[in-house]
């Protein structure tokens, strides 16, 4: 049995690294994609404070047209499909780049899924230089992400790209 929980009064980067080392132990040698994905999604809700959304969106082809499609995730209901380039999950997957957004309600476009939710930080998930998946946090706090929790995102993704 696992016992997964960051240290307490850490840093923001100790905090990813500590995370990241745990999503590490735990998809390591895993193929199924979902059971990695909603095991990270746990992680991510049990590492970081302050989140009333945690999980993934799918990259998903469906006759011919590309879209993202709801994955494991820990918080409310959502959206269960999201065009590329709508909303911040859309934007991050299009442009293949990470979405900081500080006031979700002046983000063009923003698909309201959840009204709490003031701020959110989307990561794209690459594999061979594609989006496969974007990670997506949300926060009923605004400004509640900075450059750290990106870039700690960032590492995260980069690895989970061979694993989900």
């Amino acid at each position: 049995m696992f016992d997964f929980r960051p240290a307490d009064d850490v840093s923001v980067f100790e905090r990813y690294r500590q995370l990241c080392e745990a999503a590490d132990a735990l998809t390591q040698g895993e193929r199924d994609p979902i059971a990695n994905m909603a095991n990270v999604a746990a992680l991510l809700w049990k590492f970081l404070p302050d989140l009333n959304w945690a999980g993934f969106y799918r990259m998903v082809e469906d006759h011919g047209a590309r879209e993202l499609v709801l994955g494991p995730f820990i918080g409310r209901p959502a959206c269960i499909r999201i065009a590329l380039g709508r909303g911040v999950c859309g934007a991050a997957a299009q442009l293949g780049e990470t979405q900081r957004v500080e006031d979700v309600h002046q983000f063009p476009g923003h698909i309201p899924c959840d009204a709490a939710s003031r701020s959110e930080l989307v990561v794209p998930v690459l594999r061979n230089g594609a989006v496969i998946a974007v990670i997506d946090l949300d926060s009923p706090s605004p400004a509640r992400f900075n450059d750290e929790d990106a870039k700690g995102l960032e590492r995260l993704a980069a690895f989970l790209g061979e694993r989900i």
